[in-house]
């Protein structure tokens, strides 16, 4: 295979929205970069957010229900070697986020489409929109098997091509030695809102209040955009309230910020356990899980397809959603099992390398020149 540079036109969100696919793109770009391709942005705006501080060039904007921007998304796509589609229900205007399909159906360049959700009981509409991204893609990739198995026994593939690559992460953390007179951290980090299941983590420190020294829970990240501009802030008070019912003022903090990636790193390194207590058993992907495992903490994690494929080999504890005492049983026996600790920390290290960025990075390039070799033949033909 020729190693010629491919131009990428990504449609994606990008920083500074706070918003987990931001996060992926910038990651999964700068790793395309590092190998010599070109990429280019078509940035997705919501209302209110600022200008791009995205490293990439942003060649057009697509605005939810502006057809002009739709129009200029398409023709700034079609000018890269690949297009790169994020999708996400939530991340496009339209019902069920259809617009997408609209800057899409145009595009003649090969069309890579990265499912970051994958609805195993979606509704008709979600289900007739997923089927014309997928219709419309050259490729779709998804980040586990068990998404792939979900998207094989819901959805209409026909002959497009499916390719699993998983979720990227940096391998640069260096995990802190931390000291057994020290509080144990338990952590979980992302955009807050409904769903997340922070509540049973919070109803599970009671069951914790006998260990010496008591561990603490962290609870990092800001309310998502979405969830403050529909609903306002009434999950975080509602998480608040229950910390004071269950009386575990002094082990629950709050920090109501989106850090830089430096101190994020550094506060994901000093954890003792990282928590996914997530509502969904249709989650999909997780960057948090794919992080905290990239960096050699010890995990614990609600039962969705993600947690279940990347911790079935120790590297974490799976539990059943919104059962608190469970989660106080697992973060029990790593706290106070150093034994226990120290094999799913190893476990977690010894899976990281295959999830780098780099790694992850050159799949995506093998997979565009595949892409547009077989356009090439199909030309010649």
């Amino acid at each position: 295979m020729s190693s010629f540079a491919v131009s990428w036109g990504i449609l994606s969100s990008a920083p500074p929205t706070a918003c987990g696919i931001a996060t992926f793109t910038t990651a999964l770009g700068k790793a395309l970069a590092r190998r010599g391709d070109e990429v280019s942005l078509v940035r997705i705006l919501q209302d209110g957010d600022e200008c791009a501080t995205s490293p990439f060039s942003v060649v057009s904007e697509l605005r939810a229900n502006n057809p002009s921007s739709i129009n200029r998304a398409s023709w700034a796509l079609n000018r890269c070697d690949v297009a790169l589609i994020q999708h996400e229900f939530g991340l496009y205007g339209g019902l069920d986020g259809d617009d997408v399909i609209s800057v899409m159906a145009p595009l003649r360049v090969p069309v890579v489409t990265i499912l970051h959700t994958v609805l195993s009981a979606p509704t008709e509409h979600q289900r007739s929109v997923m089927n014309r991204v997928i219709e419309l893609s050259n490729c779709v990739v998804v980040m586990g098997v068990a998404a792939e198995a979900t998207l094989r026994r819901h959805y209409e593939l026909g002959a497009v091509l499916v390719r699993v690559i998983a979720h990227g992460a940096a391998l640069d953390l260096i995990p802190v030695d931390i000291d057994p007179e020290d509080s144990p951290t338990l952590l979980t980090w992302g955009l807050i809102g409904p769903g997340k299941g922070i509540e049973w983590v919070i109803d599970a420190m009671a069951d914790l209040r006998d260990l010496r020294p008591r561990p603490r829970y962290i609870v990092a990240g800001r309310t998502h955009p979405k969830v403050l501009a529909y609903e306002g802030d009434g999950y975080r008070r509602s998480l608040e309230r229950r910390v004071l019912e269950n009386g575990v003022g002094d082990m629950v903090i709050f920090e109501n910020s989106y850090r830089k990636l430096a101190s994020l790193n550094a506060l994901i390194a000093s954890a003792s356990v990282v928590i996914l207590p997530y509502d969904s058993s249709d989650q999909a992907t997780s960057g948090v899980l794919v992080d905290a495992i990239a960096a050699g903490r010890p995990v614990i994690a609600t039962s969705f397809p993600h947690s279940m494929e990347m911790l079935s080999s120790g590297a974490g504890i799976v539990v059943e959603h919104r059962d608190p005492h469970a989660i106080a049983a697992a973060v029990r026996t790593i706290i106070t099992d150093p034994q226990a600790a120290a094999s799913l920390a190893s476990e977690a290290r010894r899976i990281a390398p295959s999830l780098s960025w780099d790694a992850v990075g050159m799949r995506y390039i093998e997979l565009a020149r595949e892409l547009l070799s077989e356009m090439t033949v199909a030309v010649g033909a």
